[in-house]
């Protein structure tokens, strides 16, 4: 069976949604830059594929844009949607079809531009049009409403891990100091690329706040403060965020024969499950073992972790259900101070996982989300010494 690796890995910065750099730059603009930036210095006519999540976006099918944008006519585009972690899962279609021995080169990421989706109408059978209508993620439920994850997710899952305000703040705290300083060490200029924006050149991610502190998120309101004991802010949930992340799948022997790349990390497992829709935010501490399982590794293998802060709960009942190390978790934040674009956001951990470990001299890295409905994956990467 042949290995699926990486030669490329690179990402947009993520834009605050509505108010940020990116508020005019549309999923196809996200997608067409990033698309052309990570196919620079592959041979075309190798190109198999693309593969890009896009959720609540519409079903045009922006992978087919891109390659046509990209120069890229003769390859086909595939629309693929497992919400927050459909960029995680582009990843995954790409490797499974290398390794099968279907393709050689695939491009895979996702795209996710919360400024600018489309607002959608609907009209079920006998029923009136709803206008500004949401697919639902799953049946509609009080204990878990479909339009609702400070609930569904961030809420039950505080509960069922026992995970206080204070844990969360606390949590969402840390993840905006790494995250600055991420910035200011200059950990993600090699992973990340210019967009040209209506306002200028978009160079760096601007949803970390560097003036928050302990005082200003204990003093934020609860989401739901006619539910007792609510504890969900919008200090320790993600925010609504644009961006776009992609890399370069390929068949190993054609990366170091063919093309002479360098290989940035090999995909040894991944694996996804789904729990009941209240308990979506439990689903990181179920799939990563199973992963690990898959790829003959244990959670001691593991040097870095990317558990995606949909909300603060979600990572710290993973590290308690696994007993992880929080030192080897989100190193450089995620979703409370990097933002959470949905459908890139499992791209955006690889990319950002991959250029870690290289900085670092190599290792095993594991990226995990939940996702909407009570889904969830994990994918478990190998970066050798670069």
């Amino acid at each position: 069976m042949p290995e699926a690796v990486l030669v490329a890995a690179l990402r947009t910065p993520i834009g605050t949604a509505f108010k940020g750099s990116l508020r005019d730059t549309t999923a196809y603009d996200l997608a067409d830059r990033i698309v052309t930036t990570v196919a620079e210095g592959l041979e075309p006519g190798l190109v198999d594929d693309i593969v890009l999540a896009e959720s609540h976006y519409g079903g045009g099918v922006v992978a087919r844009h891109a390659a046509v944008t990209a120069g890229l006519p003769r390859v086909p585009g595939l629309a693929l949607n497992r919400h927050c972690a459909g960029g995680l899962a582009a990843i995954q279609t790409a490797a499974a079809s290398i390794r099968a021995g279907m393709d050689r080169l695939v491009l895979a990421g996702g795209v996710h531009s919360s400024s600018t989706g489309p607002r959608l109408t609907y009209r079920g059978s006998g029923q009136e049009w709803v206008e500004r209508w949401v697919p639902p993620t799953h049946p509609d439920r009080p204990d878990a409403p479909n339009l609702d994850m400070s609930i569904t997710v961030g809420w039950n899952t505080a509960v069922h891990a026992g995970i206080s305000r204070t844990d969360m703040d606390a949590w969402a705290l840390r993840s905006h100091r790494r995250a600055v300083r991420a910035l200011d060490e200059g950990r993600f200029e090699q992973e990340t690329v210019t967009v040209e924006t209506p306002y200028g050149p978009f160079e760096a991610d601007e949803h970390p706040r560097r003036g928050t502190s302990e005082e200003k998120l204990a003093a934020l309101k609860p989401l739901h403060p006619e539910i007792d004991g609510f504890s969900i802010t919008a200090g320790n949930a993600s925010g609504a965020n644009d961006a776009a992340a992609a890399v370069a799948v390929v068949e190993e022997g054609l990366a170091r024969e063919r093309l002479g790349l360098p290989v940035l990390a090999t995909v040894r497992a991944w694996a996804s499950a789904a729990l009941d829709p209240a308990e979506t935010g439990l689903t990181p501490g179920l799939v990563i073992p199973r992963a690990l399982q898959r790829a003959g590794m244990a959670v001691s293998d593991v040097d870095l972790f990317e558990i995606n802060e949909a909300f603060a709960s979600v990572p710290i009942a993973a590290v308690r259900q696994l007993g992880l190390d929080e030192e080897r978790v989100n190193v450089n934040g995620s979703g409370c101070s990097l933002g959470h674009p949905v459908s890139a956001t499992g791209a955006r951990m690889v990319v950002t996982l991959v250029h870690e470990l290289r900085r670092r001299g190599g290792g095993v890295g594991v990226a995990a989300l939940c996702a909407g409905g009570g889904m969830g994956s994990a994918l478990v990467l190998e970066v050798p010494a670069p």
